[in-house]
């Protein structure tokens, strides 16, 4: 054997452990390892009640520390502190956006309640002209340029993915009532208290564990194809990630910006792993270190359902989104109807299954193809381990 292909055959070696019963799940994730027509760098975690179950990884310079990208699974921890906030009184759904933030009221969107911005219907997907990197880095920034924008629709009326701006416009209300960001909330009461390896605003002192993005690497035959399937610069799915502006958005550059990971856009700027992602869910659903779940079984109930039937108008999915997180119940039909959660651009996952106990965190360190959130092996690890959760 070459030089070249021992390395290949190194990077591909799954390290980790699983516990007695859950032995698929390591067959499944060395399966993908060696399967994976890239190098295949991820992690894969999972909980089963209070007890993690999966800690894997794969890929050159990878390992179960290591730090990365997970762009929009940051909405779970958004829609979490949400979560708690409506739960405690301090937020009401039916509440008016613009009675916490009157600013928002122009071009239309007086009438906007809150649970309606949070169900991605206020039609603020964007901006006229789009935002710049430094612009999209920064959630008060990205607020003040959308509270006067004209919306994209009629509010309230259909629903689509604000890709870039949901955490912005959610956080924005959350700052007005509480005084304090997302972040300061997320970082006080759920990230330091569970010692979660998932941060909204990386600190310096846990940059050497950042691994960068690496960019979608298509098969060459589909290369061609994939160029020509740039979607038209008015179209709500440009608008919303950002693709009309002067300079548009390279989702794998976003995060390897260090000011993009230092200040931590809600939307899709948070850094951590698969051993963060699905702690953080058995904390939200299951508890941890003998404290009761962060979610009671009616907010979490109430986040979880089908809050608008029918078509995405950005991504054109079907039945996308409860209250903010993505219905995972409906994405992998071997879930309970009250499993939350969220997807990330690289290919990521992470969602609680009340139903199962199981909370599951994955991360991949290159785009898969096609792009999408929650990459397709997704499918097979999740499965798997519900299996083995319900057999316990």
């Amino acid at each position: 054997m070459s030089v070249e292909a021992q390395q290949a055959a190194a990077d591909r070696q799954v390290f980790g452990t699983v516990a007695e019963g859950f032995e698929e799940v390591r067959a499944e994730f060395e399966a993908f390892a060696a399967a994976e027509y890239n190098e295949p760098g991820a992690q894969l975690a999972a909980y089963a009640g209070d007890r993690q179950v999966v800690d894997l990884w794969v890929g050159e310079g990878i390992t179960g520390d290591s730090l990365h990208a997970v762009f929009s699974n940051t909405k779970g921890a958004l829609h979490t502190v949400v979560a708690l906030l409506v739960q405690e009184g301090v937020l009401d759904l039916e509440r008016k956006v613009a009675d916490y933030w009157p600013e928002f009221a122009a071009e239309g969107k007086g009438a906007l309640t809150f649970r309606d911005l949070v169900a991605h219907r206020s039609g603020v997907i964007g901006v006229d002209g789009g935002f710049t990197e430094d612009e999209l880095a920064d959630d008060r920034v990205i607020a003040a340029r959308l509270a006067g924008q004209k919306p994209f629709w009629t509010p309230g009326q259909g629903y689509g993915y604000h890709a870039y701006v949901i955490g912005a416009l959610v956080g924005e209300v959350v700052r007005r009532v509480t005084g304090q960001s997302v972040q300061e909330i997320w970082e006080e009461r759920i990230r330091a208290p569970y010692g979660l390896d998932f941060y909204i605003g990386l600190p310096e002192e846990q940059e050497a564990r950042f691994r960068e993005v690496r960019p979608m690497a298509p098969p060459p035959d589909i290369a061609a194809q994939l160029a020509a399937a740039r979607p038209a610069p008015d179209s709500a799915l440009a608008i919303a990630f950002n693709l009309h502006a002067e300079q548009p958005t390279d989702l794998a550059a976003f995060l390897n910006n260090r000011k993009v990971r230092a200040l931590g856009p809600t939307s899709a700027g948070g850094v951590g792993n698969a051993r963060g992602l699905a702690r953080f869910y058995a904390a939200a659903a299951n508890g941890l270190d003998g404290r009761p779940p962060l979610l009671t079984a009616a907010t979490i109930a109430e986040f979880s359902r089908l809050h608008t039937p029918g078509t995405d108008l950005v991504t054109g999915e079907q039945d996308h989104f409860g209250l903010g997180f993505e219905t995972s119940g409906l994405r992998y039909p071997f879930l309970g109807g009250t499993a939350f959660g969220h997807s990330g651009a690289a290919g990521s996952q992470a969602f609680a299954d009340p139903a199962s106990g199981v909370a599951y965190g994955y991360t991949r360190r290159r785009f898969h193809y096609p792009p999408s959130g929650g990459a397709p092996e997704n499918d097979r690890f999740a499965a798997a381990i519900v299996r083995a959760a319900e057999l316990m």
